[in-house]
């Protein structure tokens, strides 16, 4: 999963929130140098992760991908999944705003800013001001977080090629989401509560 779902998954708490944003950023043990909230978060992505890693569903999505994707099929299943969440996002928040949801998100990341790892810290600024979690609701907006990607993460990810590969396959990839997203989130409630 990318960022949407972590964050979305974490509820309305913002330490989780923010702990669940920054999982990727945190490796090994340096969980521990992070208050307990934020930490549980980290938690939380990590568990996340190797849910979404080993649910059949995912990994028969990213089988399909693999032909034409390979080794970063997984990568583009998460941006995928983002999309979908974000473009379905009143039908899994209750009937709440993709907009509100972000912006609060954000006012908090702002707030915990000292608490962000620095590599999160150098985008953070850019990811708020284009309003990243909105934006991944328009093919567009996802088009963008893929092109910043294949600037300053993966290289090989080709953007346009990515795009054309959704519209493509929408029906199928959108039908995967909704088997798989609602294990995903049962699995959350059970390691929250």
């Amino acid at each position: 999963m990318n960022y949407l779902a972590h964050i979305f998954l974490s509820g309305k708490d913002s330490d989780l929130q923010i702990g669940n944003f920054i999982g990727d950023f945190v490796k090994g043990n340096q969980f521990n140098d992070f208050p307990e909230g934020i930490r549980n978060g980290i938690i939380l992505h990590r568990s996340i992760d190797h849910f979404t890693d080993n649910h059949e569903i995912v990994k028969e999505t990213i089988s399909f991908l693999r032909p034409d994707f390979g080794r970063y099929s997984g990568i583009i299943i998460d941006m995928y999944f983002d999309y979908f969440l974000a473009i379905n996002f009143s039908k899994y928040s209750g009937g709440k705003s993709l907009n509100h949801f972000a912006y609060r998100f954000y006012f908090y990341a702002l707030i915990k800013y000292k608490y962000l790892p620095d590599r999160v810290k150098n985008f953070i600024f850019h990811f708020i001001f284009t309003n990243r979690l909105s934006s991944y609701s328009s093919l567009e907006g996802l088009k963008r977080s893929l092109e910043i990607m294949s600037k300053h993460k993966v290289t090989a990810i080709h953007p346009q090629k990515t795009i054309d590969f959704l519209i493509l396959n929408q029906t199928y990839l959108e039908q995967q989401f909704h088997l798989f997203f609602p294990d995903l989130i049962e699995f959350v409630k059970k390691k929250i509560n």
